[in-house]
């Protein structure tokens, strides 16, 4: 309850302070904006019913790279983990991958993909797909050898030792690879609006940057937080679900 009621204080406060100063001038409200500006600006776009459209491009197209790249990730670390010689021909692959900045990919793929919706996932799945893979496959080695052995002792298949121990003991680490994939996969698509998109949030804050209408930008930005942080704290429910069937 503290730690709820100073995060709200906190936030009222810096809500408060960025109102305050724009309107005596502290701040130069033109190129910030200010709480209440943004505020009707979101509210208009409500009204006009172009708010919900933008809202739900973003956060269906999030969705869909999160899943779709969540999925490819631990797919693909079974597979590391079924093969050691596997493993061991695609590891620097991987590193290789993880290190490239994906805003440099966004090109490629609209040149393939062209500039639909097809790219901006793309992006958005191979910022959060590398990730997973890399979590998740170190998670599986890192699972009790002893516990791997005595099954093996009692004879069982590979496909026993992934179904009985491996997958039930990596939980966690999924869990955590969904936490950082929710963030990633954010961003990906993002980055996807900001080059090819012509609806979604990445979208207006583009636009708002060209017409220099701050007030866009920012509401744009506070929605996209919102998004987040709920985006978040469905997969922490999840966590919360998946550990109460575990107990």
């Amino acid at each position: 309850m503290l730690v709820a009621t100073a995060r709200a204080v906190l936030l009222a406060a810096f809500v408060a302070l960025w109102e305050v100063a724009a309107r005596f001038g502290w701040i130069n409200a033109f190129v910030v904006s200010q709480p209440s500006k943004a505020l009707a600006t979101a509210a208009a776009m409500a009204r006009r019913g172009d708010l919900w459209l933008h809202l739900g491009m973003t956060v269906g197209e999030t969705a869909i790279g999160f899943t779709v790249g969540t999925l490819i990730g631990i797919v693909v670390a079974v597979m590391l983990w079924w093969s050691d010689l596997l493993s061991d021909i695609l590891d620097p692959y991987i590193v290789v991958l993880n290190s490239i900045p994906k805003v440099a990919l966004g090109p490629i793929f609209i040149v393939w993909l062209g500039t639909t919706v097809t790219a901006i996932i793309a992006m958005a799945i191979s910022i959060s797909v590398i990730v997973t893979i890399m979590m998740v496959y170190v998670g599986f080695r890192e699972v009790d050898p002893d516990r791997v052995k005595l099954l093996r002792t009692f004879g069982a298949t590979r496909l026993q030792i992934l179904s009985k121990v491996v997958l039930p003991a990596s939980v966690p680490v999924m869990i955590a690879a969904l936490k950082v994939n929710v963030g990633l996969s954010m961003v990906g698509t993002i980055v996807g609006e900001f080059l090819v998109s012509k609806a979604g949030l990445g979208f207006l804050i583009v636009y708002g940057g060209q017409v220099f209408n701050m007030s866009l930008v920012m509401s744009s930005v506070i929605l996209l937080s919102i998004v987040s942080v709920v985006l978040y704290y469905a997969v922490s429910a999840l966590e919360q679900a998946v550990l109460r069937t575990r107990e």
